[in-house]
């Protein structure tokens, strides 16, 4: 079947995929392009696949056609991709691990899709979110993370709850402090810890920093007074990684 009307029910009913209330009483989301489509379809999260007409995927996934214009209106990108999927939220794992990421109020989509593919580049087992970070499921952090949001275990928490219990269970609780950090060059390694980024204006909120075992800073040229939050937590996860 070929979808050629806007004002179809299901198409609106896509389309609406790209505000987080509608995502969140779905508990669906949107991917565009075919790498992400793939990378969704390697972890079993379509629902339907979503083809302009005369478009070909083989995949053996429920498969709707659909004009230009269809994809056009559903699509928020300046140039739309001719493949999309809507997807089943990922599962959130019970089970997070030696190694955790822990963001507390990220606002850029951006930065929280380059933090994701570092995550998953040097071995972080689970990431946490707080409540206020940016959705998951934002068309921007999807795009962003280019489909390895697919290969970690990412949960939303409320930091002032979780935090504590990982200081229980044993977690070295690590966060960033330029005045009373220890280099990251000289951080002694452990196996069993959580390593807290914050907001990009305000960092780590007091509260939650006050929980904190132990703080780093990155030795970097008197020049430059600070680095992006997605950056700087690239270099962190990679120098905990060696």
């Amino acid at each position: 079947m070929l979808y050629t009307n806007k004002n179809n029910d299901k198409i609106k009913n896509i389309k609406k995929l790209n505000q987080k209330k509608y995502r969140d009483r779905e508990n669906l989301f949107l991917v565009e392009g075919e790498h992400l489509v793939l990378e969704a379809f390697k972890c079993g999260m379509i629902k339907e696949l979503i083809l302009e007409q005369d478009t070909v995927l083989p995949l053996n996934v429920e498969t709707m056609y659909v004009t230009n214009d269809i994809i056009n209106y559903i699509s928020e990108l300046d140039t739309p991709q001719n493949i999309m999927a809507v997807c089943n939220k990922i599962e959130e794992k019970e089970e997070l691990g030696n190694r955790i990421l822990i963001l507390d109020g990220i606002q850029d989509p951006g930065n929280l899709g380059t933090i994701i593919r570092s995550a998953v580049a040097f071995n972080i087992d689970t990431i946490i979110l707080s409540n206020d970070t940016v959705d998951l499921y934002n068309p921007k952090v999807v795009r962003a993370t280019q489909g390895l949001m697919f290969h970690i275990n990412i949960i939303r928490r409320d930091l002032l709850e979780i935090v504590p219990k990982l200081k229980e269970e044993k977690y070295k609780l690590l966060s960033t402090n330029v005045n009373h950090g220890k280099s990251l060059k000289t951080l002694e390694k452990n196996s069993k810890f959580a390593i807290i980024m914050g907001n990009e204006g305000n960092g780590v909120k007091e509260e939650i920093s006050d929980l904190c075992d132990e703080f780093l800073y990155i030795d970097m040229n008197e020049s430059c007074e600070s680095l992006n939050v997605g950056v700087a937590t690239s270099i962190i996860l990679y120098e905990l990684d060696k």
